[in-house]
């Protein structure tokens, strides 16, 4: 059986959201993840029954299990490349009642910085073999 990638779940509607997975994706020159937003068809399908309706938190799906929170942005920098691991550990360094409490104060913030779209915003031709719906 193949491995399956690990999946970056995100607000498909929220503008820092999409930058973000724009940068990974660049980021990412390998292709190793994949991404769906959370309003869609695959989160709906893996992903926990209570966690489609939480915009607020950014997911990663990988065969070990479901991460959220600053949680799920330590393992999606492990998934970088060598040089963006270091990030994802010194994250990890930092207890984890308070990396939660900074990601949730910018996650409450997010659209207000960074605007909100009415839709899931269409994938651009370098993204969409690695979006799923």
């Amino acid at each position: 059986m193949e491995p399956t990638p690990p999946i970056v779940f995100y607000d498909g509607v929220c503008g820092m959201c999409n930058q973000v997975v724009r940068l990974l994706t660049w980021l990412d020159r390998s292709g190793r993840l994949k991404y769906a937003p959370l309003q869609g068809e695959t989160a709906a399908r893996i992903l926990p029954p209570q966690a489609p309706g939480d915009p607020d938190s950014v997911q990663i799906w990988t065969v070990r299990g479901v991460a959220s929170h600053s949680t799920a942005v330590c393992h999606v920098l492990w998934e970088l490349p060598w040089y963006c691991r270091p990030a994802g550990w010194l994250l990890w360094l930092i207890p984890k009642p308070l990396r939660d409490w900074g990601y949730r104060w910018v996650a409450r913030h997010r659209y207000r910085w960074f605007g909100r779209y009415d839709s899931c915003r269409l994938p651009t031709s370098a993204e969409r073999a690695r979006l799923l719906p």
